[in-house]
């Protein structure tokens, strides 16, 4: 089927989340709607409830949006690989377009004709290379580095940050002459150390005990780095060790305030909602294809956090 433009001359475009209930997905959201309104597009924001990754929640909705004869277009990310096939069939069976954003799935069926707006996981260097220059800041010499994460959810996405990290971390006291001081540990697999998603505070403050000298820990996502704030706090190790994280939700941007967190990287969000958008636009009105957008990394320390905040406010 052809990708046409309704007969009221109004675009309506469904974005679907695998988690609209911990904020992270807020700026995408709100990026959404910033480039819906400079096209006079109408923008469904949808997606599963919890505030933990919810991939069959979301293919839920999806699959009901796919029935939906007002939608003219549909975003969503796809941090289940393999899972959002039937999705893409059923989408170009109707002739309503796919783009995909935030969570990349190499496998995705038409990967090459479909636009992806993203981060790189590799990006995630960016802090394993900030971590190292804050041990070699503090006078740092030894000590543990962890990196607790849920290897039991399955995303992919997030286990590749936390390898990314590893590797940079490795490296970086490699280039030093250091490595052989610190332990750095990232699970069996380097894809994380396993710990409760359903009680990751907890889980990384045992962590940090078991461990006795930690000096230094990132975690990869939106669920493990408010817990990792915590945790720092907990154990009053504010100010004391190199703790860095991922994303900028507001539980991030106060633990940056507070000092319980060194640094986080924002995966401009923003852009994950507005690119998606202007593509399905551009493809509908322009035939122009499949564009995909990196959207990189930013390091957000405790000097330039408040800049941060504004920008996703509407």
């Amino acid at each position: 089927a052809k990708v046409r433009w309704p007969a009221d001359g109004h675009l309506t475009f469904a974005i679907v989340t695998h988690t609209a209930g911990n904020g992270f997905f807020d700026p995408v959201y709100v990026g959404a709607k910033v480039a819906g309104n400079m096209i006079g597009a109408n923008i469904l924001l949808l997606g599963s409830e919890s505030p933990t990754d919810d991939p069959a929640r979301e293919i839920e909705i999806l699959n009901q949006i796919v029935q939906d004869p007002t939608v003219d277009g549909i975003i969503m990310t796809t941090p289940q690989v393999g899972a959002y096939n039937d999705i893409v069939k059923a989408a170009e069976g109707k002739g309503i377009p796919v783009v995909t954003t935030n969570s990349f799935d190499g496998t995705l069926l038409n990967r090459s004709r479909i636009s992806h707006t993203g981060q790189d996981a590799s990006a995630a260097a960016i802090a394993g290379e900030a971590l190292v220059k804050c041990l070699a800041d503090k006078g740092i010499e030894k000590g543990t580095i962890v990196l607790p994460s849920s290897t039991a959810m399955g995303n992919v996405e997030v286990n590749n940050r936390v390898t990314a990290a590893f590797n940079a971390i490795v490296k970086g006291l490699n280039d030093a002459g250091k490595l052989a001081n610190f332990k750095v540990d990232a699970g069996p697999e380097n894809t994380g150390i396993d710990t409760n998603p359903n009680d990751p505070v907890n889980g990384i403050v045992t962590l940090f005990e078991s461990r006795g000298d930690v000096v230094g820990a990132f975690a990869g996502n939106n669920v493990f780095t408010p817990a990792l704030a915590k945790a720092v706090a907990q154990t009053g190790k504010t100010g004391k060790i190199c703790a860095y994280g991922f994303d900028l939700g507001p539980a991030q941007q106060d633990a940056l305030k507070s000092g319980d967190l060194t640094g986080a990287l924002g995966q401009q969000p923003f852009l994950q909602g507005f690119w998606p958008v202007m593509q399905l636009y551009l493809q509908i009105d322009r035939g122009i294809a499949a564009a995909n957008l990196d959207t990189r990394a930013q390091l957000v320390t405790q000097e330039d956090v408040e800049k941060v905040g504004k920008r996703f406010e509407n």
